[in-house]
Order: C-alpha cells, then structure tokens, then sequence
C-alpha cells in the first residue's frame, strides 16, 4: 500500500514567518505538495502592460521636451506682456489669455503626463485623474475659443474698420469672461454626470471618458464635437480668408492708384494665416475624429496609442501658440528681445509690421498709428 506523504505541521508553518505556504509546498517534490489552481495563478500573476516599456520612456521624454518648451514660451509671453503696459492694447488682451490658459495646459497636462509615463502608469489616484481630465479639457476649450475669438476681432478690425474701432478693453474683458464661463461649462458638466473623466490609451493620461459605450456619454460628445469644435473651426477659417480677400483687393486698389503695394506683408499675412488655421487642425482634429469615431461606431476597437494620441496632439498647441500669436510680431519680439537680453537690445526702427493691416485703414479717413497685430 503506497503511504501518502504527511502535509507540513502548522507550527512549522508558523516558525516561518517569512515564507509563504506555497514556498513550503514548493519544497517538496510530491505530486500532492504542488499548490491549488487559484493560489498558483495568484503567486506568478504580473500586472499586465499595455505598452511597452520603451514606449512609456519615448513618451516621457518627448513629453518633458513639450513641458519645457510651454512653459518657457508662455511664461515669457506673460512676462513680456505685464513688464510694457503699451503692448496690453484690448486685442492684446487675447494674446495674454492665450497665453495664461496655454501655460496652465502645460503645468496641468505636459508636465503630469511627462511623470506619469516615466512612472509606467497614472500612479498619483483617481482624484488626480479626475482633476488633469478636467484641467486639460477646461484650459484647451479656453484657448480653442480665444483663438476663436481672436480671429473673429481681427476680421472687424480688418473688414470692418469703424467696428473695430470700437473694441475697447471693456468689450475685450467681457469677451474673454464669455469664454471663460462657457468652456467652464463644458468642463464642469462632466464632473456632474454627463460623461465623465477617466484614463485614456496607455493609460499615462486622463481625458473625457471616449471608450464609454452610452447615450449619456454620446450626447455629450455629439454637442462638444458642434458647439466646441465645427463651430470655431467655421468662425475661424471665414474670418481668415475674408481677411485675406479685403488684403489683395486692397493691394490692387493702391496699385491701380499708382501707390506702392505691401506685397511683402501680404505675402506674410498668407503664411500667418496657414500657419494659425493648419496648427489649428493639427491640434484639435485628431481630438474631435476620435469622438466622432467612438458615436459613429460604437463597437469599433480603438487601440491604445490610437487613443492616446489625440490628447497628445492637443497639448502640443502651447508650444507654437506663443510663437505664431506672440514672437512673430516685430512689437512683441523687439520687447520679448530687450527682455532676454536684460534691457541691452535696442529695437531698430522699421516701417514693416507683421501682419500689421495699417494700409487697410486708409480706407477711413482717419488713420491710426497703433499696431494691431493680426
């Protein structure tokens, strides 16, 4: 008769401290010694990785790049803008909103995300979670819309001189709390209910909840996809090209008149212009597809980095915001060099101004000499 082998005592097992059942089992060499099925799975069970570890690395990396660059050019734009009072002008006003909601986007989001993919995963909770979601959408709708806004300004100061002659720092502060309280709304309401936040792709980062399958959530996509996105995208690109219409057929008027054409800063105003509306698109149409995508076809499997990436194309956007909008503009780079270089740089006179629209004006009687930077 075959004896079977006599399990381990329990005060063996308690004389042990630091080794666990399974350690004791897996010392004998019996059939009977091998541990159950759950315990087993449990004692070599790994958390599972959604994305290699290189990869985590290559996006913290790039990421850290983002960080710096955001905030650096903002918090220059910033400092520029509130050490020369004569450049806080009321259409100015938006460069500095752009400027603060971009910096905000990049302290929120690059810089928790640059952390977060250096560490593996979203380590620092859901509450943390929750607020970065929020935090990243509230800024970015901020900035989406001062750009809006921003273009829509420069059309009347363009296209309609004696309305833009209106725009006053009161107008411009009323318009900037309109879109402060609007994008708040639209970050705000997912805290409440309609959608939510939560962790996206590979799960570094945190954003509208797009893998939930629900009308709740669709709802809330469909009228942020219309009101948040189409909707600026139209304002801006028909501000644009009606700003770029009223330039050429001013420069052919002054040459049948036999004056001399700003061909060169219409040239650049077309550049600008590309500039603005396809950094635009670079920013926020991956963000958008992704949510048409997700109503469209709700049964559509989105891999990880696909849905990941939006997100990171959208925090993006601070880093050459500061450099279309603010350094390429001959008032605010001579005042952003003479800051860099501590009060030594001496700006050169020049008649040229970036995107300056001055000629345009002749159109009224009266002519102004402020620069109103497109």
């Amino acid at each position: 008769m075959i004896r079977s082998p006599t399990p381990p005592c329990p005060e063996l097992i308690h004389s042990l401290p630091h080794r666990s059942i399974v350690d004791i089992m897996d010392s004998n060499s019996t059939p009977w010694s091998s541990p159950p099925a759950p315990l087993q799975a449990e004692a070599v069970t790994v958390a599972p990785t959604i994305f290699p570890r290189v990869g985590y690395s290559i996006l913290s990396f790039l990421m850290f790049i983002n960080t710096v660059l955001s905030v650096f050019n903002n918090s220059l734009a910033i400092a520029v803008m509130l050490k020369n009072p004569s450049l806080l002008q009321p259409i100015n006003i938006f460069i500095l909103s752009l400027a603060v909601s971009d910096l905000m986007i990049g302290l929120c989001g690059s810089l928790v995300v640059t952390i977060t993919n250096y560490h593996g995963s979203f380590f620092i909770g859901h509450t943390a979670c929750v607020f970065q979601g929020f935090a990243v959408n509230y800024f970015g709708l901020v900035s989406l819309c001062t750009l809006t806004l921003l273009a829509y300004e420069r059309y009347n100061v363009v296209c309609k001189p004696r309305a833009g002659m209106k725009l006053t720092m009161r107008r411009s502060i009323i318009g900037l709390l309109f879109v402060w309280t609007f994008c708040l709304f639209w970050a705000v309401t997912p805290l409440l209910g309609w959608s939510s936040y939560g962790p996206e792709g590979v799960q570094t980062s945190c954003s509208l909840a797009w893998e939930e399958r629900s009308w709740n959530n669709y709802s809330y996509l469909i009228l942020y996809t219309l009101l948040c996105f189409i909707f600026p995208v139209g304002v801006i690109i028909y501000c644009y090209c009606k700003v770029l219409t009223s330039m050429n057929k001013l420069n052919k008027s002054v040459e049948l008149q036999g004056g001399l054409s700003c061909r060169k800063e219409n040239e650049h105003a077309i550049n600008m212009v590309l500039a603005m509306i396809i950094a635009f698109f670079v920013c926020w149409l991956p963000y958008t597809a992704l949510s048409v995508v997700v109503v469209v076809d709700p049964e559509l499997h989105i891999p990880p980095l696909v849905a990941t990436m939006p997100m990171y194309f959208a925090k993006t956007s601070p880093v050459y915001n500061p450099i279309i909008y603010f350094l390429s503009n001959k008032q605010f780079r001579d005042a952003t060099l003479e800051v860099l270089s501590c009060g030594r740089y001496i700006p050169h006179a020049s008649s040229r101004v970036s995107i300056n629209m001055r000629s345009l004006n002749r159109r009224s009687v009266n002519t102004h000499s402020k620069v109103s930077p497109l």
